[in-house]
């Protein structure tokens, strides 16, 4: 079910495939490199069905032991270095056999026996129908994390005949269905996929400018630390064509000033869940948050203000949660969107509302107002619990420079949105911060505030 994209990818012979630390890799060396792994899992007695944890930051190595371990049927769980208690439970959540570690630095590979042995019903469908499988975990920003299990043959069916190779930058690691979006279009389209080591803003803009990147995948967020850098302007990013961005809502203003900074990028909204898969969008136009769902293979419908979808490569289920699908295939999103025609606008996630008094407020509009001001590189909104409202707004945010008085400067955050918000809105509670409010896969963290 998944030789005819090895098949591909091995059709496009010398063309560069992976560039990793500055070293291209054609997809000549990625086939052998990913035969050599062939013999590793064999030596290691890796086989079709076990659950195998693949440890490692993003690399031509991971990349490699990862198509690896598709050919060979197992059940993938991609995993970055975590803190120790992390990686204990996203071990036991996802039942791991045997765990793979990369040092990507030594070009070393390891391999440990668990001694667990995998039971979940879910696993047993994918051993049954004989194809590999993929677990990701849910970033858990607002609470803990979810397994979903895909079937990976699913996942590459998706992908279709060449068209136009792109030069593309892995932002996204392949922990994450993005990353593994990205790894899997990019190298089904004979295009190079460019990973960094380091994903600070002058990193990528220097990537883009040495390696000639066409794409960027990314977040908001990390749109929002390379405006405040102005990274872009120390670095020549003629070659980039696209900006795609996802994960989270994006602030109208950063999305403003994105399109002023970089006027030859066009600038793309996607829509993906780890549950689903990366859903088809079309922007209405480079300045605008509202798109159009759908294609082949998905379809929606919004209830009560809520998005549901229907995905053709749908996870199978949760490993540690009920799977919230109706008795049509549609999957509860949870995000709650605005409908004009055709167009959807994503508003945010339902359970990040916040309810003062009864009144909705949506972190993202909150958050979009305190962006205006110059003095704030970033924002995240969260309700405080509240005897009299039930819930009252509160904002933490990070100056793009220290400052003497931090109430002062709260007050004036205060007032400046008491101008610009329903009182409801305007935050009770502001609190300056130097501490990262985001993950690492650049998305804000909620709980963290």
């Amino acid at each position: 079910m998944t030789s005819w994209f090895f098949d591909r990818m091995r059709s496009f012979g010398e063309a560069d495939a992976i560039v990793f630390n500055g070293v291209s890799y054609s997809y000549a060396q990625l086939a052998r490199l990913t035969g050599e792994w062939e013999r590793f899992l064999d030596r290691g007695g890796v086989h079709a069905g076990q659950v195998v944890a693949l440890e490692g930051v993003s690399s031509v190595e991971a990349c490699a032991g990862l198509l690896a371990l598709i050919e060979r049927g197992a059940i993938i769980v991609p995993m970055t270095p975590l803190p120790p208690a992390k990686r204990a439970e996203f071990h036991e959540v996802a039942e791991v056999e045997t765990v793979i570690s990369i040092d990507s630095q030594q070009w070393r590979r390891s391999i440990e026996i668990t001694g667990r042995n995998s039971e979940h019903e879910l696993y047993d469908q994918l051993r049954t129908d004989g194809v590999p499988g993929l677990v990701l975990f849910s970033s858990g920003t607002t609470g803990r994390s979810k397994a979903s299990v895909l079937d990976f043959s699913k996942v590459l069916s998706k992908y279709g005949p060449p068209t136009r190779p792109r030069r593309t930058l892995g932002f996204l690691n392949l922990d994450h269905i993005g990353g593994i979006n990205t790894l899997l279009h990019t190298l089904s389209q004979g295009g190079a996929l460019v990973t960094i080591d380091e994903r600070t803003p002058d990193k990528v803009c220097a990537a883009i400018e040495s390696n000639a990147i066409q794409i960027l995948p990314t977040t908001p967020t990390f749109l929002n630390m390379l405006l405040i850098s102005r990274a872009y302007e120390r670095h020549d990013l003629s070659s980039l064509q696209l900006v795609s961005y996802g994960t989270e809502p994006m602030p109208e203003g950063t999305l403003t000033r994105l399109g002023q900074a970089l006027p030859q990028t066009r600038l793309k909204q996607t829509y993906g869940l780890s549950e689903l898969g990366i859903m088809p969008t079309k922007s209405r136009d480079d300045g605008s948050l509202w798109v159009k769902l759908g294609g082949e293979g998905f379809s929606y419908r919004i209830e009560d203000g809520i998005l549901w979808i229907r995905s053709d490569m749908a996870m199978l289920g949760y490993l540690n949660a009920p799977a919230p699908f109706d008795d049509d295939g549609f999957f509860n999103t949870q995000d709650a969107v605005e409908t004009d025609g055709d167009y959807v606008r994503i508003l945010g996630r339902k359970s990040e509302l916040i309810n003062v008094a009864g009144e909705k407020v949506y972190p993202s509009e909150v958050e979009n107002v305190l962006l205006e001001l110059e003095y704030v590189a970033d924002a995240v909104v969260s309700g405080r619990p509240s005897h009299v409202t039930g819930q009252v707004v509160k904002a933490v945010v990070r100056l793009t420079a220290p400052v003497d008085d931090e109430r002062a400067t709260a007050r004036r955050i205060r007032e400046y949105c008491a101008q610009r918000l329903e009182a409801f809105k305007v935050p009770v509670v502001v609190e300056v911060t130097t501490a990262d409010t985001h993950s690492d896969r650049f998305k804000k963290i909620r709980s963290a505030v």
